[in-house]
């Protein structure tokens, strides 16, 4: 078996110029940061609490670093918390180690961005592997005195949709299907969806900052299987009736275009780079008004009730929770 094609973890020189060139730490609270041979990471932390999240990164993509740290930075921030420190698992198919170098080149510039450092992980060639993967694993400190979760709504709570519709869906299909697509759309609709990553961009530290400041009872950030799946977890978790006006719910018109196209429902889309807020009416209006003063896009789409657990929409369309999410339509024969 030749060197470029070796199993098992990369090779160690060039390990160790890409953790040289891309997790250089100059955060002071690394007591231990990443390198050859090394097993664990150590962080000095003042008295407070750590929140800790773990998301892989599974779909074709050729963002794949810069949406690992992104997923898993968002499940810190809806938590009230602020992302510090990321690790990641990089398995890549046999032959892939040129992939490394794009990989670590995304993870250090959004870390970079976000204010995270890259102190640790594992990275190696995987048999029988067709595509990279990224498993990572973030730790942030708690903002305030608890943590919000999902379940953290309560009966009379407005809730919030920041942004649109399937912002990471509608990016992977246009960037992994953009030869497919190149003869049925205009390369403007092309290229705008697939800027979707930065613009409107996945991560929702903003909003959340905004929406923890302004004394929001929970947070949740669909991904899979969408928005519908996200409102679903909210009810469940807080053991509330969800009413939502589907006529609030916005959607980008690049997105609406590529589930015409492929035949999805965009409510049951990879959502990652929306944010759904549940506060008091007390506070709503100026939460809004924070978010409009920092031109991001939301809307008010519903509230939350008595009642048994579940999702309903207030023109009586039946709401069923997505099984599998609807990006699987386009992918399943990859």
């Amino acid at each position: 078996m030749s060197r470029h094609n070796r199993i098992g973890k990369l090779d160690a020189a060039k390990l160790a110029k890409l953790l040289a060139r891309y997790a250089r730490c100059k955060d002071r609270s690394v007591v231990l940061g990443p390198g050859v041979g090394l097993d664990a990471a150590a962080i000095k932390v003042s008295a407070g609490t750590l929140v800790l999240a773990s998301d892989p990164v599974t779909y074709a993509s050729d963002q794949l670093g810069y949406y690992a740290v992104c997923v898993n930075a968002n499940d810190i921030y809806v938590s009230g918390a602020r992302p510090r420190w990321f690790l990641a698992d990089v398995l890549l198919p046999p032959g892939g180690a040129r992939l490394a170098e794009r990989i670590f080149r995304q993870m250090h510039r959004a870390c970079e961005g976000l204010g995270i450092s890259l102190v640790g992980g594992h990275t190696e060639m995987t048999p029988d592997l067709p595509r990279p993967m990224v498993a990572g694993f973030m730790i942030g400190e708690l903002l305030g005195k608890k943590p919000l979760s999902a379940g953290g709504l309560r009966a009379g709570d407005r809730i919030i949709l920041t942004k649109a519709l399937a912002i990471e869906g509608t990016a992977l299909i246009a960037r992994d299907k953009q030869k497919e697509l190149a003869g049925e759309f205009s390369q403007n609709l092309l290229k705008r969806a697939k800027r979707f990553l930065h613009r409107p961009g996945l991560s929702v530290g903003a909003e959340a900052t905004i929406a923890l400041r302004a004394g929001a009872h929970a947070m949740h950030d669909p991904t899979e299987g969408g928005l519908l799946n996200g409102l679903w977890e909210m009810a469940q978790a807080s053991r509330l009736s969800l009413h939502i006006d589907a006529d609030h719910i916005r959607v980008y018109p690049q997105t609406q275009a590529l589930c015409d196209r492929f035949g999805l429902d965009p409510l049951g889309l990879l959502a990652s780079g929306a944010l759904l807020i549940g506060c008091s009416q007390r506070v709503v209006k100026d939460l809004c008004q924070q978010l409009e003063a920092a031109d991001i896009m939301f809307s008010v789409i519903g509230s939350a009730g008595t009642g048994s657990p579940g999702v309903h929409f207030t023109d009586g369309r039946a709401v069923k929770r997505a099984v599998t999410d609807e990006i699987l339509k386009v992918f399943r024969e990859d």
